[in-house]
């Protein structure tokens, strides 16, 4: 028995197990391994397919999975598991967020995934994978096309039991499409999005022209094209990006400025700059109303919807200027935003960055290099199976004496050696004839493998073609990028301005001890307050604006043109009496485009008032004037402007039962010309020294003497030196009977000089306008207006007037157009109310 040791080991202590090490060097060599890490396999894309490797291999395996665009959607946990168990060994959210971005269609100019369920906004999250679906987008299909055709290297998984692409096939320049970003160690990346069509139209012209320069490049891609649209301005930036690989510009939303309500003007945002959020921009325009660095919005509205997209509201205060405001808007919010090009990505597995043409000549090298692999494989193929069908064609011709070869041999491996010496066949061939069923050896199949045959042998010579010629398989490249630019290409959604200085935004900042909202403030300027016989309300701009010799008026008249100012208020009268306050500032501006003014751009007056039921406004006065009106029931009155400072309305006349305010105009002067006419064809014209100027409250006195059943339609004040002056002043009469429907071109016309009517005692009958012919009862329009008067329909349309002048009591021409209103041109109501003008 042998003796057990009494000897026993030296304990181990833990400074056994401590190796000395260089710290420096043991850091610098864990730091490179991990930026290597971050920049190869996560941070940075692959210049060739423009994809960064966990986006490749969702793609793939979604691919894999069979997920293409005809089939359901399937849960995203399911796609992220997948890829996250078979090659991609990280945390399942950031694969869930790769994915998320790729069916995104505000991040991607061309979605790579279908996702279904709540994949997020531009402001909020998405929901988790457990809630949503996914599957492949068209577009997925061409990224993946012919992985099974040898046409890129695949290399071993994270644990080398199954392989993966290490770069995907890419049938369309994906990098430069959908762009890329991403920040790794020590550098980062951020590529714009860019246009399908325009992208391949650049490819395609370095496939066909190698030596193609940068200018010719950007002469087809002229810059970016965000997914959400935009403005871009200034294109200097782009410029260099294209040319060095770095570069920044701006880019602005697109905004439209609109009357959002009568008494309301707002700038309307129908885009965003890229990645920008309605939600981001009205914080920050709030915090910068708080902050008293934005001055003239009173309120922001997101009416963002599926059916109607992106839209904005900033409502702005009255009296600011609309551009002003924008332009503040741009300097203070995300509505305007810079965006760094900065073009880096991977090139044989080392970061780079590269301008335009590199990026175009990588990608196109790579889809050369695709197609040439592809055209191999399937050549390949087509020579392995055209072998076979000559073999089998070679057995069916002596199909008895195969047959009794096999049924001789003592097994399959001395029937095939039979095969191959008695007919000359290859292995390949006997073996294939050796699995052949019987039912393939009729005539029928002897002539579907003839018709095989001949097909193999004419794509064998078309992918040999390709292989022979660079400029075959060039050509092919360009044709395959073609059919994909049709298949999925639009429009450009994104603008470029090519200078800041194009955009019509005036950079106002206030003057030196000035208030700060100043410089946005509308100028008190001179202009004109409007309202057409059709009721719209507006404003011009300038004074000069709409009495220009060269401006053409487009459809309608003017009942009233008010001489005021941008911050004046002025006095709308209604058939009621009552006189309403209106701020010039609330009405619309005119806008003038091609020399035409268009007085459909006002606003509808009833939407400014609260109007009774039949109510409407009949005229626009200024307050400080005298003013008179007249009524249906031949009531005159010329009002002294004391109206009350603390109330924006107030009553002018008192009105009997029944009776209507007809018409309302300005008649400070007493030796103005009072003149009424009656739907009786009555005209009675006498001095405005007849009728004292009376208070607010009082009913006035009688104007005309009406006949039983006669009401007066049409009331003017001509100023005394041109009532009388040949041509200057005339009177408009329509007559038609009681039984004529609107809208019918029946009854006649006339136009006279009011010089023709002599003055008569106010509250007389006047003196006849116009002579009836057989079936006219009553006149449907009377006027007196200064000189080249305007006429209208009740929509608003531009009628003719006949040109001859008639007799006072002579009747009328023909009809031709219905005429419901006339006015005086605006040219002859300012020479007489803002002569200055």
């Amino acid at each position: 028995m042998a003796r057990r040791s009494t000897e026993t080991a030296p304990p181990v202590t833990p400074e056994d197990n401590i190796t000395d090490i260089d710290v420096s060097s043991e850091m610098e060599t864990s730091f490179l391994e991990y930026a290597y890490s971050v920049i190869y396999s996560r941070a940075l894309p692959d210049a060739r397919d423009g994809l960064k490797p966990v986006q490749r291999r969702i793609l793939y395996m979604m691919s894999q999975m069979g997920l293409r665009p005809e089939k359901g959607h399937v849960k995203s946990a399911r796609t992220v598991g997948e890829v996250m168990g078979k090659l991609h060994p990280h945390g399942d959210s950031a694969i869930y967020d790769a994915l998320v971005r790729m069916a995104q269609s505000w991040a991607l100019r061309l979605p790579l995934v279908d996702g279904h369920g709540n994949f997020g906004s531009l402001d909020d999250g998405p929901a988790a994978s457990r809630y949503t679906e996914a599957r492949m987008a068209p577009a997925a299909l061409a990224m993946t096309a012919d992985l099974d055709e040898d046409v890129v290297d695949f290399e071993p998984n994270y644990d080398n039991q199954l392989t993966q692409p290490s770069v995907l096939p890419s049938a369309f320049p994906n990098l430069l499409v959908n762009g890329a970003s991403g920040i790794a160690v020590g550098m980062a990346t951020n590529m714009a999005p860019h246009n399908l069509r325009e992208v391949v139209s650049g490819a395609k012209h370095l496939i066909l022209h190698p030596e193609a320069t940068l200018e010719e490049m950007m002469e087809l891609i002229p810059g970016p094209d965000f997914p959400g649209g935009g403005r871009i301005v200034g294109l200097n930036g782009i410029r260099d990006a294209y040319r060095t690989g770095r570069g920044s510009f701006k880019v602005r939303s697109k905004t439209r400025i609109e009357q959002v309500s009568p008494r309301r003007t707002g700038i309307i945002v129908d885009e965003l700059p890229y990645m920008v959020g309605p939600e981001t921009v009205i914080e920050k325009v709030k915090e910068a109303v708080q902050a008293k660095k934005l001055a003239g919005v009173s309120d922001v509205l997101d009416l963002t919807d599926r059916k109607h997209g992106l839209r904005m509201v900033i409502e702005l205060k009255a009296g600011f200027n609309p551009q002003a405001v924008l332009a503040q808007l741009y300097k203070l919010t995300p509505l305007e935003n810079s965006f760094g090009i900065n073009n880096v990505a991977l090139v044989d597995g080392q970061p780079r960055t590269m301008g335009l043409l590199e990026l175009l000549q990588v990608y196109v090298d790579h889809r050369i290099d695709v197609v040439r692999r592809r055209t191999a494989f399937r050549l390949s193929k087509r020579r392995d199976r055209l072998h076979l069908v000559e073999g089998l064609l070679i057995a069916i011709v002596d199909i008895d004496e195969v047959i009794q070869i096999i049924r001789a041999a003592e097994d399959g491996p001395t029937a095939k050696q039979r095969l191959m010496t008695v007919f000359d066949l290859s292995e390949a061939q006997a073996e294939h004839i050796l699995e052949l069923r019987l039912r393939q050896l009729t005539r029928y199949s002897t002539l579907e493998l003839e018709k095989e045959k001949q097909r193999l042998e004419e794509e064998i010579a078309h992918l040999a073609a390709i292989l022979d010629s660079e400029e075959v398989l060039r050509t092919t490249v360009a044709d395959e990028l073609d059919s994909i630019a049709d298949k999925y290409g639009d429009e450009r959604r994104t603008e470029l301005v090519e200078t800041e200085d194009a955009e019509p935004v005036p950079a106002l900042t206030p003057a030196k001890g000035e208030d700060p909202e100043a410089a946005l403030r509308i100028p008190d300027a001179p202009c004109w307050a409007v309202l057409s016989t059709s009721g719209m309300l507006a404003r011009t701009a300038d004074r000069a604006q709409l009495v220009h010799p060269g401006r053409r008026r487009k459809h309608d008249a003017l009942s009233s043109l008010v001489p005021a100012t941008a911050r004046e208020a002025v006095g709308a009268i209604t058939t009621a009496g009552r006189m309403i306050r209106l701020s010039v500032m609330d009405m619309p501006v005119l806008e003038v485009a091609g020399g035409t003014i268009n007085l459909n751009q006002g606003g509808k007056a009833k939407d400014y008032f609260s109007l009774a039921r039949g109510e409407q406004v009949v005229g626009l006065v200024p307050l400080e004037k005298v003013l008179a009106v007249a009524t249906a029931q031949g009531r005159i009155k010329r009002i002294n402007p004391d109206y009350p400072a603390n109330r924006d309305e107030w009553e002018v006349i008192a009105l009997k039962e029944k009776d209507t305010v007809v018409a309302a105009v300005p008649s400070a002067d007493e030796s103005d010309q009072m003149v009424l006419i009656t739907a009786g064809a009555q005209l009675l014209r006498f001095g405005a020294d007849k009728v004292r100027p009376q208070g607010r409250t009082g009913s006035g006195i009688a104007g005309i003497k009406l006949a039983p059943g006669d009401e007066v339609i049409g009331f003017g004040a001509i100023p005394a030196a041109v009532a009388d002056a040949p041509g200057a002043a005339v009177v408009v009469t329509a007559a038609a009977g009681d039984g004529t429907l609107e809208g019918l071109e029946s009854g006649t016309i006339k136009v006279s000089e009011l010089s023709e009517f002599p003055i008569k005692g106010r509250a007389t009958g006047g003196v006849r306008a116009h002579r009836f012919l057989r079936g006219e009862e009553r006149l449907m329009v009377g006027a007196a207006v200064l000189a080249a008067p305007m006429a209208a329909d009740s929509s608003g349309s531009a009628r003719t007037l006949p040109a001859e002048m008639a007799r006072r009591d002579a009747s009328g021409v023909a009809l031709e157009q219905r005429i419901t209103a006339v006015a005086s041109s605006p040219e002859a109501l300012s020479s007489v109310y803002a002569p200055e003008a």
